[in-house]
């Protein structure tokens, strides 16, 4: 199967040859002789939800109550029990490239894909060609919770906060409603909707906003929510890299856990720590570690959509792009020159005039 990828890629002249030519007649994403300021140092927070009590409802559930969300929504629950580096997550952030959406290491980018973070949210439930498209007339949030919860009008309307620009439900009314809620099914909705507002989009801290559920809601009719996902991490990372500070907002669990399981020794052989002759330095010299993940060999890779030469994505408050291209080395594939016309200004918000139009030509491509 990998080398069926390999023809299909590191070996496809085709593919090389067209991304080369568009580069060519359309140009860079950026203009020549551009230069990128940014601030020396970023100083970004990744202030994040207390997730103890989701973690003891978890603890405490049986297994039929468990199988209902890892069949339904994937492999969210692990999410609760990734430790988030501070340290590691913003020296991390200071290689993001806000004109490329990647991360930029000397000449090497890297960079979270759709084909990566699908496998690690692994839910067969997805259908990973359907992608989440906010629509022009969303629904008023108290109809999409009642829709979720299966609780009435007058119990959702009075729980319902301001925090901000948004509407929020505070998540000690989603813990009260998942310990109490006789619909087991219903419980699994709540407690899922609660990891996507507390750990994936955790934009107002101890509440779940309105975009979230909106964006929830979705999921129950078979829509990907990786799009979604790594459109807001891209988002919140150019915000804060743009500006020299700001609060990480996106899955900081999920974008560290892709960080460290692509460091990948060639030959790990971790009985020799038991050798009275075991050298670490030795066995750094002599065995090679790669920047892949050995846990993914795709068939194919998605590296442009509809009319774009890129990937766009629809994350629930704005839009962005990335290219695929860019980081074949991800895929122990040989890298070639990417086309990328378009990428630097393709991020816009779900605000003002136009958006609306912006979303649809977008979701159209997907389609």
């Amino acid at each position: 199967m990998e080398n069926d990828f390999l023809d299909k890629v590191e070996d496809n002249a085709t593919v090389r040859i067209w991304s080369e030519k568009v580069q060519l007649e359309k140009g860079d994403s950026l203009a020549k002789d551009y230069v990128l300021e940014l601030w020396d140092y970023t100083r970004i927070s990744v202030t994040q939800n207390s997730l103890q009590e989701l973690r003891e409802i978890w603890d405490k559930w049986n297994d039929e109550n468990k199988q209902l969300v890892y069949s339904n929504y994937g492999d969210l629950p692990y999410l609760l029990d990734i430790k988030v580096d501070e340290q590691l997550f913003r020296a991390l952030a200071q290689y993001w490239n806000p004109a490329y959406s990647c991360f930029t290491f000397g000449r090497v980018d890297l960079v979270p894909t759709v084909e990566e973070y699908t496998a690690l949210l692994y839910c067969p439930r997805f259908q990973v060609d359907k992608a989440y498209s906010r629509a022009a007339y969303v629904p008023a949030f108290w109809k999409k919770l009642m829709n979720i919860t299966s609780m009435g009008e007058q119990w959702i309307k009075a729980r319902i906060k301001q925090k901000g620009e948004c509407k929020c439900i505070p998540w000690k009314n989603l813990r009260d409603l998942i310990l109490a809620h006789p619909d087991g099914k219903k419980k699994v909705d709540v407690f899922s909707l609660s990891i996507y507002g507390l750990v994936i989009f955790p934009r107002a801290l101890g509440h779940v906003d309105e975009a979230v559920s909106d964006f929830f809601d979705r999921l129950g009719k078979g829509v990907t929510p990786v799009p979604a996902i790594l459109a807001e991490t891209f988002r919140s990372l150019n915000a804060c890299r743009l500006a020299g500070e700001g609060r990480f907002i996106g899955c900081a669990q999920l974008l560290i856990a892709w960080f460290h399981i692509h460091f990948w020794k060639v030959d790990k052989v971790s009985y020799r720590v038991f050798s009275g002759h075991y050298s670490p330095l030795k066995e750094i010299v002599e065995d090679d570690v790669e920047w892949r993940a050995p846990w993914l060999i795709p068939d194919e890779i998605f590296y442009h959509c509809g009319s774009f030469d890129w990937v766009p994505l629809l994350g629930i408050r704005g839009a962005v792009g990335y290219a695929p291209l860019l980081v074949l080395r991800q895929y122990n594939s040989r890298q070639f020159v990417p086309a990328t016309h378009g990428l630097a200004q393709c991020e816009f918000l779900y605000r003002g005039e136009n958006y609306n139009k912006k979303v649809k030509e977008i979701s159209q491509a997907w389609n």
